[in-house]
């Protein structure tokens, strides 16, 4: 494919990185000649000294023959802007990097209006990857579509699993909250479950829940992890905040230390349920004080990846509570690899991922209204992303009545930002972001899901 990538920071540069290795045709813009050099001295990438918002710039870039620009400047206006430019080009895809909450609340309007294929935010996506960190057990693997919203969890059973020699009827009448187990690995063959099936040791299953729902389900289920209660967060940035807002929906204390006062204020009033603490954290007597030796968590999210190392060091040494390192830098990784470090987030690379995910689903030559494509158990069965864009056969009409094909199942819809784990009383409608797991099938549009 043909890409441009505006904006030549360290998440421009994560991204040339990894594009690069899959063999893409790539155009890098940034104002900063410096930048723009140093990536395409780097990597197999053409350069462009300019504005991403200038028409001629673009045009320059090859904007008439590209077929996905991603703009990831450290302006989200900027970014938008950049794509509302590339839209002129019909054929070109768009996406931007928002970062202010703001913007990000109202993500659905903006991609709608604007035309963007994805609006992506490197800090939600590090908070939501250290919830999951912090909220589930380690031998179990996550999955995100929908932008973060949606969670796919896979994860084995043992000997000892309450789950081992139930069917799935007998285990929803017994964990009460709202989820689907929607895929069964057993001995190399994948399948979609019944009510009638019986879990066996060593099935892999994949589970959609909601975060808080999901969170009860592994509680109920048994799993090992005791469940985390009370977390404290270093440093009240955009990170900081968005994962005391996700903490906050499932019901776990939050404590944040932040030195700035105006930010403080800010806070209190965005986080109502979470403590804030204006301080130091690098105040020994301080972390004590607030109970750094009792909490079940805790992240180190200031500005400074050096202060981050050394209070997850020391938060390792005082506490029993599992730590979250967040490193902006990715320079330093097989150092900090090297490091007694729990676990360590990085931004930049994780909004890398999400983008080279959906350029490997536009690769698959799939319709407009296919957003992503992933593989699941190696390769067994697909999940399809799909957003319905216009009335249909599947539309307005209850689930449990749709001729559904075989081998699926729907996991999941989101309507309006809120996300609806289906029965079959519910409806896709119009607007809809609608996930469907398929062991079989390869569909190009959502009407393949029913038969004709």
């Amino acid at each position: 494919m043909n890409i441009i990538v505006v904006g030549c920071g360290m998440v421009g540069y994560s991204l040339v990185e990894q594009l690069s290795q899959e063999n893409h045709d790539i155009v890098v813009i940034d104002e900063d000649e410096s930048k723009v050099r140093y990536i395409t001295d780097e990597y197999d990438a053409m350069g462009v000294v300019g504005s991403g918002e200038d028409c001629k710039v673009l045009v320059e870039a090859g904007i008439e023959h590209t077929d996905l620009l991603i703009a990831v400047t450290e302006v989200d206006e900027k970014n938008l802007l950049c794509c509302i430019m590339a839209k002129r080009f019909e054929n070109c895809r768009t996406i931007a990097r928002v970062r202010n909450p703001v913007y990000s609340a109202e993500t659905g309007f903006l991609r709608h209006e604007l035309g963007l294929s994805m609006i992506i935010n490197p800090e939600q996506i590090a908070a939501n990857e250290i919830a999951r960190i912090i909220q589930y057990p380690e031998d179990i693997k996550v999955d995100t579509f929908t932008r973060g919203r949606i969670e796919l969890l896979n994860f084995q059973i043992s000997k000892d699993s309450a789950l081992c020699d139930q069917t799935l009827k007998s285990i929803r009448s017994r964990v009460k909250c709202n989820f689907l187990i929607c895929l069964v690995t057993r001995d190399d063959d994948a399948f979609i479950p019944t009510l009638d099936t019986v879990f066996q040791e060593g099935d892999s299953l994949v589970l959609v829940a909601l975060p808080s729902d999901a969170n009860q389900f592994f509680i109920r289920s048994g799993f090992e992890k005791d469940p985390v209660q009370s977390v404290m967060i270093v440093g009240g940035g955009i990170t900081g905040y968005y994962l005391a807002k996700r903490l906050a929906n499932i019901g776990i204390s939050t404590k944040i230390i932040e030195q700035d006062e105006k930010r403080c204020d800010e806070l209190s009033d965005l986080l109502p349920d979470a403590m804030i603490i204006r301080g130091d954290a690098t105040d020994e007597r301080l972390l004590m004080q607030e109970g750094i030796g009792v909490v079940d968590a805790f992240a180190a999210l200031t500005g400074l990846d050096e202060e981050n190392v050394f209070l997850s060091l020391y938060a390792k040494n005082v506490s029993h509570g599992q730590t979250v390192t967040k490193i902006n830098r990715i320079n330093y990784t097989e150092v900090i690899n090297k490091m007694d470090l729990d676990s360590v987030v990085f931004p930049r690379t994780l909004t890398a991922d999400y983008i080279v995910k959906y350029a490997r689903s536009m690769m698959s030559g799939i319709s407009s209204n296919v957003e992503n494509i992933f593989r699941l158990e190696n390769g067994k069965a697909e999940a399809f992303e799909f957003f319905v864009s216009e009335p249909s056969i599947v539309t307005n009409t209850p689930i449990s009545k749709l001729r559904l094909k075989g081998d699926l199942i729907i996991c999941s819809i989101t309507r309006n930002s809120r996300v609806i784990i289906p029965t079959g009383h519910d409806e896709i409608r119009v607007g809809d972001a609608v996930i469907v797991i398929t062991t079989r099938s390869f569909f190009s549009d959502i009407k393949d899901i029913v038969r004709r």
